[in-house]
């Protein structure tokens, strides 16, 4: 096996890659100075991002560090069944189209707190602002930062510290030309990590068919199919060691719903790439970005089922090791290392402009939500439009250079990306997603249920998180809501705990606005109706397609 170094090839590869990038941010950034430009136009790109901007730029989000490695890892442990993640995640964007972005539109939203206190009232709003600052920065950030910078180094063989001084300024440079400059250049961010993941993809898929002796990707796949046919199935059954991680049927009608809406509909990180845009180009943007997620399992998944058929059958006995046991997480790194010079450094290329892109959509997203929702509502109410964007920019290498600082220490990869992520955010998914569903298309709710949707979920998720350890549980086993985790005790898979607090959220929130309002409407009822909700002839059409090919997806590998 190749070290861990980078050839000639690969630097001129990753250098190309780099010019093409930083030139055409300059341009965008250039072009946008000559018209005038206020904070709305910075942070949203106001009426300036094309269809497939935003859907680039939502995909280039979205993909960092810890879908390469993370999933990959994955695909090694539990096969294509992570790729629900992907693949619902598809559908679900389609239902944002349809029924969240013409909410946002018409209602004029900017930012996720003004939302709440448009909606609901300034406490909720500047608790949940505080709260996603600091989610943002101390979660988000952080993992995407250190991840990034791990996977980077790993291929390299650069120092991590220094690997993560150099994502950040790269991020920070593309992110001070404001949201215009990142949602053109993820375009670009985007056609590196696809063409360098497929070509990682291309070499696991030969990788096997030349062990085995025959050639071609397709004898490749077929040969994985066979060697490991449970690693081939998208509904995991009880008895399945993973099946803590993705229960059953819950990843595609339970808690799976709670975690695609919450993050691709309740998001400002996601969001916020269609907010400034007009109906149509959101929709399509966003139709586009579907049609790219359906694209993803391919280039994260296939890759580490490859690398475990080939583990299984005696190859990469010592590389897949960390610590005297088996990594998962290594199958992306070793099958990258094995890349011919120049392919390697596409590679490279492709993955440092996920964590880059990732980074910089996270980093305008937590100077958005400061600049507008704290510093123009509380610190400096009287701020002219240019001292906004000066605030902003600060903002974003203030949670850069905190960033920086923090995540060493925060054993982001002793926890493993998903699983960082997913631990701190999944106790407040499912009551953000009650309070906003809530406060969308049901006008009695009132801004008590909100806030109690908020902390109630927050101590119900706790609660059910520790219950394991003070409870038996194995009833639960009886109807597929718990199961016998490596402790030995019955667990709620995290999934199925989702869905509970969801539904506790939006009982509790029902009875509370019942009770405060005597069944009249919330005077702060957002403006909405029916023909909001109704689409292009084209739009539904591509959303039908991409539901076929989920079906047939999920009917050929159940």
């Amino acid at each position: 096996m190749k070290t861990n170094v980078l050839d000639t090839k690969d630097y001129i590869v990753f250098l190309i890659y780099f010019v093409i990038v930083a030139a055409y941010g300059l341009y965008i950034y250039n072009k946008k100075k000559s018209a005038a430009s206020g904070s709305k136009d910075y942070f949203l790109a106001e009426g300036s991002l094309t269809w497939w901007a935003i859907g680039a730029s939502l995909i280039a989000s979205n993909i960092s560090a810890e879908q390469f490695i993370g999933m990959s890892g994955s695909g090694f442990k539990m096969g294509l069944a992570i790729a629900t993640y992907e693949w619902m995640a598809a559908a679900t964007l389609i239902v944002v189209a349809v029924f969240f972005i013409p909410v946002y539109l018409k209602n004029k939203i900017s930012t996720m707190p003004q939302f709440l206190h448009q909606r609901y009232n300034g406490t909720v709003a500047m608790i949940m602002a505080v709260f996603w600052l600091l989610l943002y920065v101390v979660v988000n950030l952080t993992s995407i930062l250190y991840l990034g910078a791990l996977a980077v180094s790993s291929i390299s063989g650069f120092n991590l510290d220094l690997c993560m001084y150099a994502i950040a300024a790269f991020a920070i440079i593309i992110t001070l030309g404001g949201m215009k400059v990142i949602g053109y250049t993820d375009v670009i961010q985007v056609f590196f990590l696809i063409l360098g993941g497929l070509a990682t993809t291309y070499l696991a898929l030969s990788l096997v068919s030349e062990h085995y002796g025959t050639t071609g990707i397709l004898d490749g796949y077929k040969l994985m199919t066979s060697k490991a046919s449970e690693h081939f199935h998208m509904v995991l059954k009880p008895d399945n060691e993973n099946y803590i991680d993705l229960p059953g049927l819950s990843v595609l009608v339970g808690g799976m719903w709670i975690v695609n809406l919450n993050y691709w509909g309740c998001n400002q990180y996601i969001t916020q790439r269609a907010l400034g845009a007009d109906l149509k180009t959101a929709r399509s943007g966003i139709l586009f970005a579907a049609f790219l997620k359906l694209l993803m399992p391919i280039i994260v998944v296939l890759p580490g089922i490859a690398a475990y058929v080939l583990y299984k059958d005696g190859a990469f006995q010592t590389e897949m090791l960390q610590d005297g046991s088996v990594n998962p997480d290594r199958a992306y790194p070793v099958l990258l290392n094995l890349l011919p010079a120049g392919l390697k450094g596409l590679s490279f290329a492709a993955l440092t402009a996920a964590v880059v892109a990732s980074l910089a959509g996270k980093a305008n997203s937590i100077a958005t939500i400061f600049t507008l929702d704290i510093y123009k509502k509380v610190i400096k109410p009287d701020a002219t439009e240019a001292n906004l964007v000066v605030t902003g920019k600060i903002a974003i290498i203030a949670a850069m250079i905190l960033g920086v600082l923090i995540a060493p220490h925060l054993g982001i990869d002793k926890k493993g990306g998903f699983q960082y992520i997913q631990e701190y955010t999944g106790f407040v998914s499912p009551g953000i997603f009650a309070m906003f569903i809530l406060g969308f298309f049901w006008k009695k709710t009132t801004s008590n249920a909100a806030l109690f949707a908020t902390i109630g979920g927050f101590g119900l998720s706790l609660l059910l998180k520790f219950l394991p350890g003070m409870v038996d549980l194995s009833w639960l086993s009886e109807f597929g809501f718990a199961v016998k985790g490596s402790a030995g005790i019955y667990e709620i898979p995290f999934l199925d705990r989702m869905g509970f607090v969801f539904l506790f959220c939006v009982i509790g929130m029902i009875i509370i606005s019942l009770v405060e309002n005597k069944g009249e409407e919330d005077a702060k009822g957002l403006e909405i109706d029916a023909t909001m909700f109704k689409t292009s002839t084209g739009f539904a059409v591509g959303a039908l397609i991409i539901v076929g090919i989920l079906v047939a997806l999920y009917s050929v590998y159940w």
